[in-house]
């Protein structure tokens, strides 16, 4: 008779703290710091996750969910006029949608992005944007 074997559980990504987040960054601005040619849609604000950006190029590298909080806040940090979009936006990794993010990198640039999947009623939309150290901000919930 022969052993049957359970089902292999799926490795979550390890979590990173914004200290990691921002040496991941420094590291990943030193080794790229020109122009990407991996993508013709720019990223430096949240898109849609463009089709022209070959998805076999990224790995997951961490995660800004943490195991320990099973309802993160859907509360934003977007001080002054500062909106969702705007490439100028911070990323706070306390607050939505950076607690809900996987850190991805390139393999064929070096660059880091961030990317979640935003779900409404009726639609499911992948989204990435760039991670910019010069906007990383560890600001307390």
């Amino acid at each position: 008779m022969m052993a049957r074997s359970l089902p292999c559980p799926i490795a979550m990504p390890d979590y990173l703290t914004a200290a990691t987040l921002l040496d991941l960054a420094r590291r990943a601005d030193a080794r790229a710091p020109g122009p990407c040619a991996c993508t013709k849609t720019p990223l430096d604000g949240w898109q849609s996750q463009p089709l022209s950006l070959d998805e076999s190029q990224l790995r997951e590298i961490g995660t800004l969910l943490s195991e320990h909080d099973p309802e993160p806040t859907f509360a934003e940090y977007l001080p002054g006029k500062i909106d969702y979009w705007s490439a100028d936006a911070p990323i706070a990794p306390r607050y939505f949608p950076y607690n809900r993010c996987g850190v991805w990198e390139c393999t064929s640039c070096g660059r880091l992005y961030l990317r979640y999947t935003e779900g409404g009623g009726y639609f499911v939309d992948r989204r990435i944007r760039a991670l910019r150290l010069a906007l990383i901000e560890d600001v307390p919930l």
